[in-house]
């Protein structure tokens, strides 16, 4: 029995007893016609982060052969205008089979696939998110040796009626459960339902974010992924959004991904957990169980390029009012072990070399377990306005430019940014005086990106008009002066929040 297949709730995974790497044309079609699938639907990320839909009806064994195999035309200047003209404007979308699931939602049997762009030369569209990605990890394995691969933490609120029965704490609602959080059940219902099209979830809980206003409820939750290749890791976040958003309308909730809901309260980020694998083991610890000198070197190019990884992963002016201290937000460009406040958090691993499952069930016979697979550094600045596959690509690019930093240039940067302590405490006043900022608007952090976009160029992952197109998206914010006139103007602060409250 294979354990990775064993009950997956994928409902093709089960049905093929295959893993999804495996799938082939005719296992898609022996599942279509075994299935009673009446339509096939293709899913695609767009120049403005969301999933985008072309359905198909299943006509004749030969047309689904035939939509498989040869795709569809789609028109590019309307997906990316950015980067594509009307006047030369058709690509191609063709299904990717690893991706395949069935709509969990349409009473008609549905399967679906994320797709791939290409032009009309058959060559991978050069600015497709997912191709810009693809770009990424080719070149972070080809210079190092290591495969990149990545989970998210996916963080939102859910918004409903005020309930006067058991009220929660506000900004106590971490773990909490019922009848003090209201929408647990709501979250679990995601869960099962990302678990069906294909999203390797670790766990859900409630977050810290709760609160009260004008009537309504805000509770905040978060759903953590398992690692797994970095382009996996973005397919699965971007359709955990599309499913939660769908489960919501039906239950008649609203949900927010925006990085910001209101001053004073929690806001929701997106944080993305990395490790190194080399020959399938875990290269992030060294073999004394401690983090591994490629982490730490990996590390030092997200610390040396944090500043321009905003332009992926923090891209509206919201993104930057959760910025702030004492927030569990970072401000300022550092790491450290099991610490909230920096940039980069290297967790809790399991290296303590003691059976913990053993001491807390006395019948359980010890054993010697390999758990260093678990041990991941966290980048906790990105948000939910990301291009999700943008910012994954950012990410590898840095942790590459790291590792093929001089030695010991990368670990001077890497003991130089490391901090084990709260940065925002009055008595480290010194230490955070010594640490570079972050950007504190989409202006700075353009900024930021054009400074080092040779280095994100290099290798040919992110395409100069890609590049283009995203400055000139965050420059059009004006946002230099925002935050000041936010503090002036409270009503401004409320604009923008209902402005960008369905971002991502």
């Amino acid at each position: 029995m294979d354990n990775n297949i064993a009950l997956n709730p994928n409902e093709v995974v089960a049905f093929l007893q295959k893993r999804p790497q495996e799938f082939t044309k005719a296992d898609m079609l022996r599942f279509i016609c075994e299935n009673g699938i009446r339509m096939v639907d293709f899913m695609y990320p767009a120049e403005d982060g969301r999933v985008k839909t072309l359905n198909f009806t299943v006509n004749s064994l030969a047309y689904a052969e035939t939509i498989l195999t040869e795709g569809e035309r789609v028109d590019g200047s309307s997906l990316f205008p950015s980067f594509i003209e009307a006047g030369n404007s058709d690509l191609y979308v063709i299904p990717r089979y690893r991706t395949a699931f069935v709509d969990p939602f349409n009473e008609i049997p549905t399967l679906c696939f994320l797709c791939g762009f290409y032009d009309k030369s058959g060559a991978p569209f050069d600015c497709a998110p997912h191709t810009t990605l693809t770009r990424a990890e080719q070149a972070f394995e080809a210079s190092t040796g290591m495969q990149f691969e990545a989970m998210g933490e996916l963080e939102y609120y859910v918004i409903c009626p005020e309930d006067p029965l058991f009220p929660a704490s506000d900004q106590k609602g971490y773990h909490e459960s019922e009848p003090f959080a209201k929408l647990n059940d709501f979250r679990r219902a995601c869960m099962d339902h990302v678990a069906r099209t294909g999203g390797q979830i670790k766990y859900g809980h409630s977050e810290v974010g709760n609160f009260t206003l004008d009537g309504k409820v805000y509770e905040q939750n978060e759903i953590e992924f398992l690692p797994c290749p970095v382009d996996t890791a973005a397919d699965q976040l971007l359709l955990a959004k599309w499913v939660i958003r769908n489960l919501a309308y039906r239950y008649k909730l609203d949900v927010s991904f925006a990085p910001k809901i209101t001053v004073g309260k929690a806001g929701s980020g997106m944080h993305i957990h990395m490790r190194l694998m080399k020959d399938g083991r875990n290269a992030t610890l060294g073999t004394d169980g401690r983090l591994s000198e490629e982490a730490r070197r990996a590390i030092a190019g997200l610390m040396t390029y944090a500043p321009s990884i905003t332009a992926f992963g923090n891209k509206n002016p919201t993104s930057y009012f959760r910025l702030v201290p004492n927030q569990e937000a970072p401000t300022n460009v550092c790491w450290g072990d099991c610490n909230r406040s920096a940039l980069v958090r290297v967790p809790l691993g399991w290296s303590s070399g003691t059976d913990m499952c053993s001491k807390a069930n006395p019948a359980e016979p010890s054993t010697d377990r390999d758990t260093t697979a678990k041990q991941t550094f966290e980048m906790r600045s990105p948000d939910c306005s990301a291009d999700i596959y943008q910012l994954m690509a950012g990410l590898c690019v840095a942790a590459r430019k790291g590792l093929e930093m001089p030695r010991e240039l990368a670990l001077r940067i890497a003991d130089e940014t490391y901090v084990d302590m709260d940065i925002h405490k009055s008595e480290n006043a010194a230490r955070l005086a010594m640490l570079h900022q972050l950007p504190t608007c989409c202006s700075e952090s353009a900024d930021s990106l054009e400074k080092d976009r040779a280095v994100f160029e290099d290798a040919d992952v992110f395409r100069p008009r890609m590049i283009d197109g995203i400055l000139k998206s965050l420059r059009a914010y004006n946002d230099s002066s925002l935050h000041v006139a936010a503090r002036r103007n409270p009503g401004l602060m409320k604009q923008l929040v209902e402005q960008y409250f369905y971002c991502g």
